[in-house]
C-alpha cells in the first residue's frame, strides 16, 4: 500500500466514525473501532469501543452544526478541529480537536481535545454515564 493510499485508508475510517457519531450512528461509528480500544477526553475515559458513544443522544440534541476546520492524516493516525456549535440555549461553540491513532486499519485510540470549562456545570447536572468519570481539579 503506498502512502497516499494508505491516508485515504485512514481518512475514510475516520471520516465513517465522526460523520456516524454526528448523526447519531453508534453502530457504524462503533464499526470503525478496532481491538484495545481507548478513549480519553476532559470527562470521560473508556475502553470499550461504545462506552465512549454512551450519552450521545443527549449532546445530539443540543448540537446545531459541526463545523469541519482542518483534517490532517496519516498511514496510522489522523488529527480533526472542528466546531461544535450548541442550540442558542446551551450557547456553547466548542473548539475540538481529535486525534486518532489506527492499527489494520481500525482505530485503536481516540483522544479528544478542549476546554471542558463551558461544559462543567452541564455535566455536573447530568452525571456519569460511561465507563468512567474523570474528576476535574
Amino acid at each position: 500500500m503506498t502512502i497516499d493510499s494508505a491516508n485515504a485508508a485512514t481518512r475514510r475510517t475516520v471520516r465513517a466514525y465522526h460523520e456516524a457519531r454526528f448523526r447519531g450512528d453508534v453502530t457504524t461509528a462503533a464499526a470503525q473501532i478496532g481491538d484495545s480500544f481507548s478513549f480519553r477526553s476532559p470527562f470521560i475515559t473508556s475502553d470499550s469501543p461504545t462506552g465512549h458513544l454512551d450519552g450521545l443522544a443527549g449532546l445530539l440534541g443540543i448540537v446545531t452544526d459541526v463545523e469541519l476546520i482542518s483534517e490532517l492524516y496519516g498511514e496510522t493516525e489522523a488529527t480533526l478541529i472542528y466546531d461544535v456549535h450548541t442550540a442558542p440555549a446551551v450557547g456553547i461553540t466548542q473548539h475540538t480537536a481529535e486525534h486518532f491513532r489506527l492499527h489494520d486499519g481500525r482505530i485503536t485510540s481516540i483522544r479528544l481535545i478542549f476546554d471542558s470549562a463551558p461544559w462543567q456545570a452541564i455535566m455536573s447536572a447530568v452525571g456519569p454515564t460511561h465507563d468512567e468519570a474523570i474528576t476535574m481539579a
